[in-house]
């Protein structure tokens, strides 16, 4: 064989080796990282392990599987706008079946005293997975007295605080079942909140009811706490009764807390949907004295849904977290509330 048939040779080799090397390294490429994603999103959480983490360079969450599917941190710049309760520091993996806390970002289904629903959903063990970078789902075991199973999608912007969050309900029973969304949030307390009204929409004389007990309803409340400035509805404080119901249809609420953050929920409202809660809001504000709890909960409500068995329906909410000092004299301002949430939550979609 020639000296330049020999080179040829050991060329070809080379390259057939160099080809099959490369296909390996692609092939790495690709697993690799997200088994790496998989890893670096797991953390712990004061005393839960295997939380789910989704981070961009300013907003981080942090997502519990272990006592329902929630939210255990909405941060930014490491500060948390979510309310913990002190049990929660207290929960011990070697005893899960001792206290049970259930604060922060908490989400149920409705109505509230129709609704058929154990303890599988607010307070069972739920699967916890990552669907890619700032993407995980949150889904629970099936609940044997709705026949319910639930998925919580949660997808974190790349360059904003905007936090994505769809619940699915699947009827997974044998019977049609009616639910709606609710969400069931605990921010920090001592702020206010900030519900736009829609005249020409509301069936509340004052734009909001006040619920004196569960067989009692205000539907002309006056209370200080509670004023309307410029089409806005300013919560500034524990009111006498702590829920208030709204019929807003303009799709958001924003919270202006003491700790200089603005959290905001966009929801849609469907003018040719029913809703299910008794007195038909869309919105829930409830604000206990501090001494009770230490939260502010804030409640957007979904549409009623009917599923018959096999089928499914979801509710998606835009949250958003910003920095923006609380007011040292007089009151929140809700049109520069209102600019922001119209700026730069339209900027962030």
């Amino acid at each position: 064989m020639s000296f330049t048939r020999i080179i040829a040779l050991v060329n070809s080799i080379n390259l057939r080796a160099f080809a099959f090397l490369a296909v390996i390294l692609c092939s790495l490429a690709i697993t690799a990282p997200a088994s790496a994603q998989q890893a670096e999103n797991r953390v712990k959480f004061l005393n839960y392990p295997d939380c789910v983490e989704l981070k961009n360079e300013t907003t981080r969450v942090v997502l519990g599987h272990h006592i329902g599917g929630r939210l255990l941190a909405y941060e930014l710049n490491g500060k948390n706008v979510l309310y913990l309760s002190p049990e929660e520091a207290e929960w011990n993996p070697a005893n899960p079946s001792g206290k049970t806390p259930n604060s922060a970002g908490r989400f149920d289904v409705g109505p509230e005293f129709i609704q058929l629903r154990g303890n599988a959903l607010w307070t069972g063990r739920w699967q916890a997975e990552s669907l890619g970078p700032r993407r995980a789902k949150l889904t629970s075991m099936k609940d044997p007295k709705s026949g319910f199973v639930i998925t919580r999608e949660f997808t974190l912007a790349k360059n904003s605080s905007r936090l994505t969050v769809k619940q699915t309900v699947h009827n997974q029973s044998e019977n049609t079942n009616r639910h709606c969304y609710w969400s069931r949030t605990f921010a920090t307390h001592g702020g206010t909140a900030i519900v736009p009204i829609t005249p020409e929409t509301s069936r509340f004389p004052n734009f909001y009811f006040m619920a004196r007990s569960p067989r009692a309803v205000d539907f002309m409340p006056k209370d200080p706490n509670v004023r309307l400035v410029d089409n806005y509805l300013l919560v500034e404080g524990p009111t006498e009764h702590p829920k208030l119901g709204m019929d807003s249809t303009a799709g958001w609420v924003a919270y202006q807390t003491r700790q200089n953050q603005l959290f905001v929920k966009r929801y849609p409202v469907y003018q040719n949907h029913s809703y299910g809660e008794a007195t038909g809001i869309n919105l829930s504000i409830w604000y206990p004295p501090k001494e009770k709890l230490n939260a502010c909960e804030i409640e957007p409500i979904g549409p009623m849904e009917t599923l018959k068995p096999g089928e499914q329906a979801s509710f998606t909410v835009d949250w958003w977290l910003f920095e923006n000092p609380y007011p040292q004299e007089g009151s929140v301002d809700p049109i520069s509330i209102a600019k922001i949430v119209e700026d730069r939550c339209q900027a962030t979609k």
